[in-house]
């Protein structure tokens, strides 16, 4: 009989204990991450505020480094410098620029995006502020070195764009970014054909230098990215970024905790070369050197073109049109053996209509990276390139010129475009900065040799320097067709492995 009471104590208990279970079970897997907050948050006000901050980061770089390009045939004359002293130039910025590029994200992966965008900011104002003084040659060339070096960390903001957006908005929002590089294009071109004939070179690198200076002051309206905070722990503070981000949007957060593993080991460059991204890396490499090589190329020969008439009929038809010649005065200048030519304001015309040309493919460029998919936009894209570097030989007039450089930046730009937005996704967020930062150096090596090909090869063989050019663009388009990884619709990575991520997000 006591065997028979302490049957129905057994199941009491267990039908006590039973209740229990269904209730604590879902308060501990209500969980989320940031790309699930992000995703539920979707895009709204603080997403425009964003894009208006981060993408005139664009602007300010656009301007120091296209302020190379109008200024060269100042000091040219001014300090009566050859050929290869004018590329040196050129070169020597973007060496700084390969330099700290690859600094800048090794500490903005272990730091923080937001502080390195801000010190390279205050770092790029300095410098460009005292080249305005430079009194020789060698002082303007080492200042603009370090210039170079503060500009590589303003690839941040880009990252810090692509970690705050929705998946499904990343696509369209960042290559619209490329309006502010076009804006800070024109201004610098539509500054020097202001101020270099009127108040000299110096006053324009000053002007140049006030849009970084105001910037500064409104990166405090854009916090931290929330994805580096949790990779370091700083939970809460990713929380109330992600709160503050909902409140402006007027949305919702998800549901439960914030929950993501702590990555310890970040912004190794080991992991960049692990066997699931050596390949990857390996071509995005490739890919980042061609087209900087193709894109400041086009820039530099654009003012080389112009400065020294090496197309036929482009040269006399501007002459004719305005009836005087744009070459300096019969002095000792125009004799030196260093070539001495201003710009004409015929040739800031041209350079302007050039420029916008970084546009006008945008469009087709937006639909292209979404429904083609990044890898298959990126080669087609490519090889339109070459083909028109090569259509730069063809004998034509001031007109055929503009047209061809018109659609030649166009490329470019969009090149530009698709290879920011496929490296910043195809990188977890533990390597995704200094991912960027080594791309962003070794396409440096493009532009640092581009200078000695349109400012010293294309004198000596105008041919020969076109389908060098072009034999790049060929090589890059192949690369970027091969490339393993398809980043279009694809949610940003945490790790190196998705199997990693799962396992902490289920628990």
């Amino acid at each position: 009989m006591a065997t028979k009471q302490m049957e129905p104590v057994t199941i009491i208990s267990l039908r006590k204990l039973s209740p229990e279970t269904p209730e604590t079970q879902p308060k501990e897997s209500k969980t989320f991450t940031v790309e699930d907050a992000v995703e539920t948050i979707g895009f709204g006000r603080f997403h425009i505020a964003l894009f208006l901050i981060m993408g005139s980061t664009g602007v300010v770089e656009a301007m120091e480094i296209m302020l190379i390009a109008v200024v060269s045939p100042v000091i040219r004359c001014e300090w009566q410098l050859e050929n290869w002293q004018v590329a040196l130039v050129t070169t020597m910025v973007f060496f700084g620029y390969m330099i700290f590029s690859i600094l800048f994200g090794l500490l903005a992966d272990r730091y923080g995006r937001w502080k390195i965008l801000l010190i390279s900011f205050l770092w790029g104002a300095y410098f460009s502020l005292l080249t305005s003084f430079s009194p020789s040659y060698i002082w303007f060339v080492f200042l603009r070195t370090m210039v170079g070096c503060g500009v590589s960390g303003h690839a941040q903001g880009l990252i810090i764009k692509t970690e705050f957006l929705p998946t499904k908005y990343r696509g369209y929002m960042l290559p619209l970014s490329q309006v502010f590089w076009l804006a800070g294009s024109l201004l610098i071109i539509g500054l020097a054909s202001v101020v270099i004939p009127t108040i000299g070179w110096r006053w324009l690198i000053r002007i140049a230098s006030i849009p970084g200076i105001i910037l500064i002051l409104a990166f405090k309206f854009i916090p931290e990215s929330a994805r580096f905070n949790v990779s370091t722990g700083n939970t809460q503070a990713a929380l109330a970024t992600l709160q503050r981000i909902a409140r402006m949007n007027r949305s919702v957060m998800p549901e439960g905790k914030l929950v993501e593993p702590i990555l310890e080991k970040r912004g190794r460059f080991a992991d960049l070369l692990d066997a699931k991204y050596l390949r990857t890396t390996l071509q995005i490499w490739v890919i980042w050197l061609g087209i900087s090589f193709a894109y400041y190329g086009v820039i530099l020969a654009s003012a080389e073109l112009l400065e020294r008439d090496l197309v036929c009929g482009s040269r006399s038809e501007s002459e004719s049109e305005s009836g005087v010649a744009v070459t300096l005065p019969d002095t000792e200048e125009s004799h030196s053996p260093c070539h001495c030519h201003v710009f004409a304001p015929s040739d800031y015309r041209t350079m302007i209509i050039s420029t916008v040309g970084e546009i006008a493919l945008n469009p087709f460029n937006i639909l292209g990276i979404n429904f083609l998919g990044r890898r298959l936009s990126l080669s087609i894209t490519m090889g339109c390139t070459a083909l028109f570097f090569l259509l730069l030989n063809i004998c034509t007039s001031s007109s055929g010129l503009t047209g061809f450089l018109f659609m030649l930046r166009a490329l470019v730009a969009a090149n530009f475009n698709t290879i920011y937005i496929y490296t910043a996704e195809v990188y977890p967020t533990m390597i995704r900065a200094l991912g960027m930062g080594t791309s962003g150096s070794l396409c440096r090596i493009g532009a640092m040799v581009a200078p000695f090909i349109s400012q010293v090869l294309m004198s000596a063989s105008f041919l020969g320097a076109l389908c060098l050019f072009s034999s790049v663009c060929v090589v890059c388009a192949i690369s970027a067709f091969t490339l393993p990884i398809e980043t279009k619709g694809r949610a940003l990575q945490v790790f190196k492995y998705l199997t990693q991520s799962s396992h902490y997000y289920n628990n």
